[in-house]
């Protein structure tokens, strides 16, 4: 594909983007007090709107001993009026393990889903960041609308005669006959009336096309970036640049920048077409606006570019470019310790669920033979094993047991997951540290900076096993790296599958 063909693929997936590409939804694992939970919220994909939220408890205390199930959307800005009361979650017939509840995302931009479990075991509340946006405009149905069509012109021609019969007729009495004078004259309403409707019509036509030509334009798009690779006496470096006047604009419409996991920046390269290649790097900001990373020796070639940033309000996004990387020259120095990269060649490209490690272990995707299907959860369970074939000790990386990068060989959906699901947790963090006083830009990112790699999960895993949830958003061939980190080394595997469609249930 040719740099323009790839550019306008990107731009594109970028109008359907949210904190990760082509995935809308949030997914996020972790505890409410002593329940273990899983909570999973559908962008309604307009705002406002209603996003269905579905909670499941995954651990004892079982089911029998949870009394409600509290779920409340918390808009980020500390300015805002205090919530209203929070919305009970009613059982999902079926499965006592399930509540689901339809919440309002009145305003574009970052929420915190407050989630409230009682319980004999007591209360216990966990917070899910979601990013509200809008990205879809809904169409009027065809047969509403010709419903709609023939009830106005019932309400039109009504009016006009109306209008007509009582020009005509007011002030007869009773059984007499409207003259040809009378009769002329509601005519000559009748007209005025259809010609006063008309234009009225005609402006309520115009009015309507403004506010839609306001939300499409007001539809979400990532802060536009520009990624170039240049050659150096030292080695290739990649630089970023939000070049987004929303962006540099003085008068910003952004909340700054916050560092997530440490970093500011979470970039990701992955070779186009073939999926080959691919590097997680954490470029180091040169000012405001630009970012530069040492290149790792990938080969020559055009790359999707992919940059994870988190704003001070919480809102999460991913950044979407392309570059064309020069061939390889001098030696890798990364910019950052935590940087890593993997070349499979044609290794990895097919369906298997074993990958070699650099280290000589060995990562097993712990999966059915049942096939994968599209909005079903994904068994994103993955073990490493030491060269004797023993459970892998894994350290933290990052502050997380692993991290998991999930791809599909057309870009149109990029998703960068932890073991708490699709959430960021820098984002988490805005929420449970942000004070009444944090109004002003900058004021709560002092706070985060000062933290080193944040409110991470458990990071070390004696098992050698860390899993993800998820849902494939759509149906298509995906890759899969996993990170785990190893006796101080960062460790990629690779993967391949296919998504299917679900199949409609047998009568």
């Amino acid at each position: 594909m040719s740099r323009t063909g790839r550019l306008l693929a990107i731009g594109a997936i970028a109008l359907v983007a949210s904190a990760h590409v082509g995935s809308p939804d949030t997914y996020f694992e972790g505890s409410a007090g002593p329940y273990r939970l899983r909570v999973i919220v559908r962008n309604p994909g307009v705002v406002p709107g209603l996003a269905q939220i579905t909670v499941r408890l995954l651990a004892p205390p079982t089911p029998r001993v949870v009394r409600r199930v509290l779920v409340l959307p918390v808009y980020w800005d500390p300015k805002t009026a205090a919530p209203p009361p929070p919305d009970v979650a009613e059982r999902v017939p079926g499965d006592s393990t399930a509540y689901g509840a339809a919440l309002w995302l009145m305003a574009g931009g970052s929420y915190s889903v407050r989630v409230t479990v009682e319980g004999d075991a007591g209360t216990g509340t966990a917070l899910v960041p979601v990013m509200a946006v809008a990205t879809r405009r809904l169409a009027l149905a065809q047969p509403l609308g010709i419903a709609l069509l023939g009830l106005g012109a019932l309400l039109f021609a009504g009016a006009v005669t109306i209008i007509g019969a009582a020009v005509r007729e007011s002030g007869l009495e009773p059984g007499a006959e409207p003259d040809r004078r009378r009769t002329r004259r509601a005519r000559v309403a009748m007209a005025g009336a259809t010609l006063v409707l008309a234009l009225a019509l005609l402006g309520g036509r115009g009015w309507w096309n403004g506010v839609d030509a306001a939300y499409r334009t007001g539809l979400y798009q990532p802060l536009h970036a520009t990624a170039t690779a240049r050659s150096t006496g030292r080695g290739r470096v990649l630089r970023l640049a939000i070049d987004d006047t929303a962006w540099t604009d003085a008068k910003r419409q952004w909340t700054p920048l916050v560092p997530d996991h440490g970093h500011l920046m979470h970039l990701f390269l992955v070779r186009d077409s073939s999926l080959d290649g691919f590097a997680h790097l954490h470029p180091l900001p040169l000012d405001s606006t630009t970012f530069e990373a040492a290149l790792p020796p990938l080969a020559a070639g055009g790359y999707r570019v992919y940059a994870d940033v988190v704003h001070e309000s919480g809102f999460a996004e991913t950044l979407v470019a392309t570059v064309d990387v020069p061939a390889p020259t001098g030696t890798w120095r990364p910019s950052d310790p935590d940087d890593a990269w993997l070349e499979t060649g044609d290794e990895g490209r097919g369906t298997g669920d074993r990958s070699r490690l650099a280290d000589g272990s060995t990562m097993i995707w712990d999966r059915s033979v049942a096939p994968i299907v599209v909005d079903q959860d994904a068994p994103l369970r993955f073990v490493v094993t030491d060269p004797q074939g023993r459970p892998a000790r894994l350290e933290s990386y990052m502050g997380m047991a692993g991290h998991a990068m999930i791809g599909r060989d057309d870009g149109q959906v990029f998703v960068h997951l932890h073991p708490a699901g699709t959430i960021s947790l820098a984002a988490l963090e805005t929420f449970v540290l942000r004070q009444p006083g944090d109004t002003v830009r900058g004021a709560l990112g002092k706070r985060l900076r000062a933290m080193e790699t944040g409110m991470g999960e458990p990071g070390e895993v004696g098992s050698g096993v860390v899993s993800f949830p998820y849902a494939f958003p759509k149906p298509g061939a995906y890759r899969i790296w996993v990170q785990v980190k190893r006796a101080g080394r960062i460790l990629t595997g690779a993967f391949g599958t296919e998504v299917g469609t679900a199949q409609p249930a047998a009568p």
